[in-house]
């Protein structure tokens, strides 16, 4: 399944994408937040084993969304969501829904000037990082003298003297 994920190093927190939300849906189902100059959102992750699913009383919570018709506004989803993006807004839960019922894509990833935000499968980001890891140990090891047992050699002289002193 796939997710919204930020780069926050192309976030320069002009909050579009909140204010994009917000006129969809009445409050913001994403919150971009700054902690030490730097942006990170918090959005639904639409978990496999979504806490907030399991825990709802009366199955209004949904992986993907809330069916604000059964929802009575408990709050249980708000305690158990480990990444704090469920809220309540006028007795209901709000969760991302990654604009499902309104675009053909998330209108918070439309409206990011930056395009600090995308949406990304998971399993196809750690392919792409396994590749890049593999290419990179690759170059290592097409160097003069570079193998593998010259890495651990290297690592181990560098090792024993740093113990020396």
């Amino acid at each position: 399944m796939e997710k919204i994920i930020i780069q926050s190093e192309l976030c320069d927190g002009c909050l579009d994408c909140e204010h994009i939300c917000t006129g969809l849906y009445t409050t913001s189902r994403i919150s971009i937040q700054e902690l030490d100059s730097t942006y990170y959102s918090i959005v639904c992750q639409q978990c496999e084993t979504a806490p907030c699913a399991i825990i709802c009383p009366t199955e209004a919570m949904q992986i993907t969304g809330v069916n604000s018709e059964k929802c009575i506004g408990c709050g249980l989803c708000v305690m158990v969501c480990p990444f704090g993006a469920v809220h309540i807004h006028d007795k209901i839960a709000n969760k991302c829904n990654q604009c499902k019922d309104k675009y053909e894509g998330p209108g918070c990833i439309k409206a990011c000037s930056k395009r600090a935000l995308s949406l990304i499968d998971p399993d196809i980001l750690k392919l792409e990082k396994q590749k890049e890891y593999i290419n990179k140990f690759k170059t290592m090891a097409k160097k003069p003298k570079m193998s593998f047992i010259n890495i651990i050699e290297d690592n181990a002289k560098a090792n024993k003297s740093l113990t020396k002193k």
